[in-house]
């Protein structure tokens, strides 16, 4: 099971699943098949129960209300079943993203919005936050301790929404995207992978405070002869 989601971001020669699951969400890809989803609804709600561990596939049979055989057509393995429920999670992360900053109306509330979103769906989610709570010795460290792959993947989605603003003209052109959205992505990675006494990560309000204190001035660029990319 480890390797499944070490999966979400160890280098390999295919991508991995997080970058996948990136690339459904903004390619809209759709799936059609009825009993493939009824599975993973199955799956998903057995392994948000009874954690991925404790299940087994004859658990999201009986769920699904399926043979057991039936599961085996459409996910030959365990590990594959797995991948295939985490990476639908993840796609509808990236979607609930782009719909909620779709409601703000300026770059610095998209960023609150965002960040906010990004916690709420996340810890939020009865499977990945549960896996962060109950079995982070599973999640965790594929997030945290595979170079960077992880941090990448989700620095290239918001990246790729700064750079909307920026050809918008909503932010300034010297801007640098790629360094913003790294600092915004390790801020919010930080919070999630290890607990605050300070902020309530499950207070949507203290959230949106500290995204308008310390991310929004980030859309600002640098005061002339500061240059964040080397020493001075």
């Amino acid at each position: 099971m480890e390797s499944v989601l070490s999966g979400l971001s160890t280098p390999s020669e295919s991508e991995s699943l997080l970058e996948r699951a990136y690339l459904d969400a903004v390619e809209q890809v759709g799936d059609t098949d009825e009993l493939r989803g009824r599975i993973l609804d199955a799956a998903y709600e057995q392994f948000s129960r009874m954690g991925i561990r404790r299940s087994t596939m004859e658990d999201v049979a009986r769920r699904a209300k399926v043979s057991r055989i039936t599961v085996y057509r459409r996910f030959t393995t365990k590990d594959a079943l797995v991948e295939d429920v985490v990476r639908r999670e993840f796609r509808r992360y990236f979607d609930q993203f782009l719909i909620d900053i779709e409601r703000a109306d300026t770059p610095a509330e998209r960023v609150v919005l965002g960040f906010v979103s990004s916690m709420r769906a996340i810890r939020g989610n009865p499977l990945i936050g549960g896996l962060i709570d109950v079995e982070p010795d599973l999640l965790v460290p594929s997030m945290v301790s595979d170079g960077g792959r992880t941090l990448a993947v989700v620095r290239q989605f918001v990246a790729g929404q700064l750079r909307r603003e920026q050809r918008a003209g909503h932010v300034p052109a010297d801007l640098d995207i790629e360094l913003v959205a790294e600092l915004m992505v390790r801020v919010s990675a930080s919070f999630l992978a290890i607990p605050s006494e300070i902020v309530d990560l499950d207070d949507d309000a203290q959230l949106a405070s500290v995204a308008r204190r310390f991310l929004v001035p980030m859309l600002q660029p640098p005061p002339d002869g500061d240059d964040a990319s080397g020493p001075p």
